[in-house]
């Protein structure tokens, strides 16, 4: 992988200019915001905006009649089908993205020539397994009765998120070692959301779903290892 660190003539610390250093901080006093800067005013500035905004979304209705049967049945029980249905379409949401970023760093590594023979496989492996994640959670939501075309809640919660790692694997600047970065994040959080899932869909009464969530989990522990393994291995070998 390409050195992520390297010495050059970058600018952007104050240290390099503290004449323009004290001017910057003289106009910090000298300028201030519509909204006071300290946090009791942003605090009250967020509250206020908090009151007036509505919700991100709403999960949808079923569309079917087994759907709508499903969750009169689960609420009759004290159940909260919709709670199970919008974490089922954040994580097809994020497996379908988990898709697409990992499409994004193999086409970065194969762009930039990286010398190591099994990180395309690596990742290409480790692609596919989100993309069989995805259908998984695709048929769940079916199974329940609900749509997995609708885009719920924590699902455009989710997009939003991932754009950032798109936009650093996308931006042809960076480098192999800054991209595996970004994508420890997705899986770092993948792991932690898979072990929920699972929970939840055996809380609600759903222990077929909850099994075979469990193989999606043991997965998600590998690509973790996986890409922290070549996170490591490439930075030891810079320092040495």
């Amino acid at each position: 992988m390409a050195t992520a660190a390297k010495l050059g003539s970058n600018v952007t610390g104050v240290q390099m200019s503290p004449k323009d250093t004290k001017l910057l901080l003289d106009a910090v006093n000298e300028i201030h915001p519509d909204v006071p800067g300290d946090s009791k005013g942003i605090m009250l500035e967020r509250a206020t905006r908090a009151e007036e905004a509505d919700r991100i979304g709403s999960v949808p209705v079923p569309g079917s009649a087994k759907g709508m049967l499903k969750s009169t049945f689960d609420m009759a029980l004290g159940k909260s089908p919709e709670l199970l249905v919008d974490k089922l379409g954040e994580r097809l949401a994020f497996e379908r993205s988990g898709v697409r970023l990992y499409d994004a760093m193999i086409a970065k590594a194969k762009a930039l020539g990286t010398a190591e023979s099994d990180l395309i496989q690596v990742l290409q492996h480790i692609r596919d397994e989100e993309f069989e994640h995805m259908n998984m959670v695709a048929e769940a939501i079916e199974t329940l009765g609900a749509d997995p075309t609708a885009q719920t809640p924590c699902a455009d919660v989710a997009a939003v998120k991932s754009m950032g790692v798109m936009q650093v694997l996308t931006d042809p600047r960076t480098n192999i070692a800054q991209g595996m970065g970004a994508l420890l994040t997705i899986e770092l959080e993948d792991n932690a959301a898979w072990e929920l899932l699972i929970e939840l869909a055996e809380a609600g009464g759903h222990p077929n779903i909850a099994k075979g969530f469990k193989k999606a989990k043991d997965q998600e522990d590998d690509h973790l290892v996986k890409i922290k393994t070549l996170i490591r291995r490439d930075l030891i070998s810079q320092i040495k």
